[in-house]
């Protein structure tokens, strides 16, 4: 074997070994839809549970002992492993959907059913493979698109493990296993860390950063699980408390990742409550904001970075506006009874990349749904959340530069242009650089975009639009969530495959998954472009 031979090979070792250890996590993580099912007597999904973790662990150790790399990673070995790692985790994790819906019996799966309803459990859709991964890719993306019609006729095992892989999938599961599991070199734990998240290092090494990223996140989701129940007594008084409080859990955890799932028929709208959809409003808001942000503010007390972060002052002035101008223009359409109630809460479902859902979006008109794609499901939520989007930054990037393009011209050529952004200082050179990366996946981001909506508008079937189908590719690729009706288990199988890849880049921000294509095609070697 030669010497660029070895090199491949360790190359494919160190990918392999580090896919391995989010297998590994992703196996242990059964056991808490395991005890959920088995809390609600539910035991065939329960065995499907204990079978999906095993099967994972296997292959994981497998892969993570049977591999021991030797080679010094570089940063695109850290997007092949980002892109390959969560392909993987949305295929394995697909797998509870299909046992389960192949070892229930027709009987059991019945019971899952509204008393007197005369439709097919949803569990019947995941015995097909794609529907599976379709589902499993929406979770772990924290998407909220699904196959699943009447999402309480999977049963509660199921309907909770949907909404568990969108916490797992919010904060990042590559940064999850970092926080868990030892890297042979902080080099490659450098790499991973900036491939998923925002790279910024909030302490002295990464496995703290990730850590502490972690401790914020799941004590935010605390605290809106309290939030909902508490709120939720208080508003729907007559309302089952054991259901409040499996809602309420499954709702912290799909608000928090922005991700979107529901236990309800209908999403929020099922609660047929003014005051429980303004209460919803809060953990939407709460998850689209970043993560450092929050430790900065809980950990190191600067409690400035409320106003000051331009991140968080921009989205909480667009959140106002932007709900502003949808309900008038929802109001000037006359296609919608309560436009305020409808068009606040949407807005924000839409921005937020949550996609809770309060009405059936097909039937308005052209202008709000342009609207509310434009200034909400492309833009999203801030850099190091839970979002997707191409994120408020890059938009304040973009139009800072364009005024600084336009101010320059009107200052002495021997100055120098100093740009102050987000209370630091940039060079020129600096700034040119920021604009240039905005620019290019702004660029990127609205191609892939564009390609969606034009084989969804071919493929999505009668009575559906350009616009519909624009609505439905910014979901996925945005992992939004919301849904004009194209997304259903009948819909053609190339476009929901082509959903399936847009969630998958959209999550990884695109890159990651280009430079796996690009090594697949032509291999890892430098090539003049």
């Amino acid at each position: 074997m030669n010497l660029r031979q070895n090199t491949k090979f360790d190359t494919f070792k160190m990918i392999f070994r580090q896919i391995g250890g989010l297998l590994i996590i992703l196996g242990f993580t059964m056991v808490v839809p395991l005890l959920v099912s088995l809390i609600y007597s539910e035991f065939y999904s329960a065995f499907g549970f204990i079978l999906s973790g095993l099967i994972s662990l296997i292959i994981g150790f497998s892969l993570y002992k049977g591999f021991k790399s030797s080679s010094e990673p570089l940063n695109r070995h850290a997007l092949i492993i980002a892109a390959m790692g969560w392909l993987s985790i949305a295929v394995m994790g697909a797998l509870p959907y299909v046992i389960i819906a192949y070892i229930t019996p027709v009987e059991v799966s019945n019971q899952f059913k509204t008393i007197g309803a005369d439709y097919l459990s949803s569990l019947y859709y995941f015995k097909n493979p794609i529907h599976a991964i379709f589902d499993s890719m929406s979770g772990f993306t924290t998407t909220g698109l699904s196959m699943a019609i009447h999402e309480p006729s999977i049963g509660k095992g199921l309907l909770f493990y949907r909404h568990f892989t969108q916490l797992l999938g919010g904060a990042g599961f590559i940064v999850l296993t970092l926080s868990l599991m030892s890297q042979s070199s902080s080099r490659i734990s450098n790499h991973l860390y900036s491939a998923e998240s925002t790279g910024e290092r909030l302490k002295s090494t990464i496995t703290e950063t990730t850590r502490i990223i972690w401790k914020v996140y799941l004590g935010l989701t605390l605290f809106l699980f309290i939030f909902l129940v508490v709120g939720t007594l208080i508003l729907l008084p007559d309302y089952n408390f054991a259901d409040n409080l499996f809602d309420s859990i499954n709702h912290a955890m799909a608000g928090m990742s922005t991700g979107g799932f529901s236990t309800l028929d209908d999403s929020i709208a099922g609660y047929h409550s003014r005051g429980i959809e303004m209460l919803y409003l809060v953990p939407m808001i709460i998850g689209t904001l970043s993560l450092p942000f929050y430790v900065k503010v809980i950990y190191q007390k600067q409690y400035s970075q409320i106003w000051k972060d331009i991140q968080t002052r921009s989205l909480i002035i667009l959140f106002v506006l932007g709900s502003i101008a949808l309900s008038i223009m929802l109001l000037l359409s006359g296609l919608v009874s309560e436009p305020f109630r409808i068009g606040i809460f949407q807005f924000v479902s839409a921005l937020s990349t949550t996609g809770w859902q309060t009405c059936d979006v097909h039937t308005w008109d052209s202008a709000s749904i342009s609207f509310i794609v434009i200034f909400g499901m492309i833009i999203g939520g801030a850099f190091g959340a839970t979002v997707g989007g191409i994120k408020i930054f890059r938009v304040l990037v973009l139009l800072k530069g364009l005024f600084w393009r336009i101010n320059s011209y009107f200052t002495s050529e021997n100055s120098i242009k100093v740009v102050k952004f987000n209370n630091t200082r940039l060079l020129p050179e600096e700034m040119n650089k920021e604009i240039a990366s905005a620019a290019t996946f702004v660029f990127i981001y609205l191609i892939f975009l564009g390609v969606g909506t034009i084989i969804g508008y071919y493929t999505a079937g009668q009575g559906f639009t350009m616009k519909d189908a624009l609505f439905e590719s910014a979901s996925a690729q945005g992992t939004v969530g919301l849904s004009c009706g194209i997304s259903n288990p009948d819909m053609n199988r190339g476009l929901e495959i082509t959903y399936i890849i847009q969630m998958w880049m959209g999550r990884l921000e695109i890159i990651p998954v280009l430079v796996l294509f690009r090594t697949i095609l032509l291999g890892t070697r430098p090539k003049v472009v």
